[in-house]
């Protein structure tokens, strides 16, 4: 596991840094609740009569005045995007990046197969995305409990494994677009993940862009739907799926592509 070992040495300042910002940015959303819990009464009904504002954010389905809507409105969001753009940034650097370090050439005179290469990448990727969302559960979760608050523990640990397999499908198709690649496109990484965010709001705000709900991970990474218990089992199945091609296809791709030196 030489390569896998590599990966992560390489990897573990960034996912220190994107761990500590984020579950950093958790815990104080989650510390700033009890100063303004005597106002989120009237808060929940503005938010909920913002028409258009509230659909597009689940406000008019979350319950922003309860620790739960609270939690899945503020921390859901830095969650959502910040493991998203986590995920997508790691992964699109994984196989394009040794082509574009000039690295390929000393990594493949290794006795070691391609698919070998690609497969131990994949899991460090994998391990990194479970490393972020454990400490960013803890933050979140201890904060709560410092707070005193009582949580729907079952559903914030629903929520939380949404957001794993959301962050797991886009770094799974991230890493397939990366072995099409000469160098890494941190731009097309960023682009994507933001895409399919704005796509999750635009299915919030129309129902007749439901279709769309096979194509963001957004849709059933929402918190008023994973709270709602509305069913999700098709959009997750699609996902998981959608996220193993791509890294098979990743796998695959640099296994049989041309490398440069």
């Amino acid at each position: 596991m030489t390569v896998f070992a590599k990966e992560l040495r390489s990897g573990w300042v960034s996912l220190l840094v994107w761990s500590a910002v984020i579950g950093g940015f958790m815990a104080v959303c989650v510390g700033l609740y009890p100063s303004m819990e005597g106002g989120m009464g009237d808060m929940s009904v503005l938010f909920a009569s913002m028409g258009q504002f509230s659909a597009a954010f689940g406000l008019d389905k979350l319950q922003f005045g309860t620790i739960m809507g609270f939690y899945g409105t503020e921390c859901g969001n830095v969650l959502g995007l910040g493991g998203a753009f986590f995920a997508a940034l790691t992964a699109m650097g994984l196989l394009a990046g040794e082509e574009g370090g000039h690295t390929a050439e000393f990594l493949l005179s290794h006795p070691v197969s391609r698919s070998r290469i690609a497969l131990e990448k994949l899991a460090s990727l994998a391990v990194m995305i479970l490393a972020l969302n454990l400490v960013c559960l803890a933050c979140g979760a201890g904060g709560i409990l410092a707070i005193g608050k009582e949580a729907e523990w079952g559903d914030l640990l629903r929520y939380h494994g949404a957001l794993l397999l959301m962050q797991l499908e886009i770094g799974g198709i991230c890493f397939g677009l990366s072995s099409f690649l000469r160098r890494s496109s941190y731009g097309l990484a960023m682009g994507l993940a933001a895409a399919l965010y704005f796509l999750g709001l635009l299915i919030n705000l129309d129902e007749r862009m439901e279709a769309l709900k096979f194509v963001t991970p957004y849709y059933y990474a929402d918190a008023a739907r994973v709270f709602a218990d509305e069913p999700l089992a098709g959009a997750l199945i699609t996902g998981c799926i959608l996220g193993t091609l791509g890294a098979g296809l990743g796998i695959r791709r640099f296994a049989r592509k041309d490398m440069a030196a």
